[in-house]
Parts: structure tokens; C-alpha cells; sequence
């Protein structure tokens, strides 16, 4: 289950990248937790860090707004 969270997660950061939403995200999401869970452990971490990067980047450029 968490997989397939995290999975969701990197899929939609994917897709945030070229600005529309959609079918392609929900895709790449599903490839994506596909792979993860082929790669053990390792893979949700390597997930679960490019995810919380993203997050982290969106929040410092946020603050650089203000």
C-alpha cells in the first residue's frame, strides 16, 4: 500500500513538471510503483527521497517569493 502511495506521489511530481494534469501522471505513477516494488526496499526509498525533494524544493521557492 505504501507503494502504490508513493508511487501516486512521484507520478503526480512527474506530471507537475510539464504543467497539465491528467491520464499521463496516473500512468507514470503506476510504472513507477511497478519499478519501485521490483527494486525492494531500495526502490521506496529512491521514491519516497525524490518526493520528499520535490516537496522541499517547492516549499524553499515559496518562501523566496515572499
Amino acid at each position: 500500500m505504501i507503494g502504490k502511495i508513493i508511487g501516486a506521489l512521484v507520478g503526480r511530481e512527474m506530471d507537475r513538471r510539464d504543467g497539465s494534469g491528467g491520464a499521463k501522471g496516473a500512468l507514470l505513477g503506476m510504472a513507477v510503483a511497478g519499478g519501485l516494488r521490483r527494486m525492494g526496499p531500495l526502490g521506496m526509498i529512491l521514491g519516497g527521497s525524490y518526493v520528499a525533494k520535490k516537496a522541499y524544493d517547492r516549499h524553499k521557492a515559496s518562501k523566496r517569493a515572499y
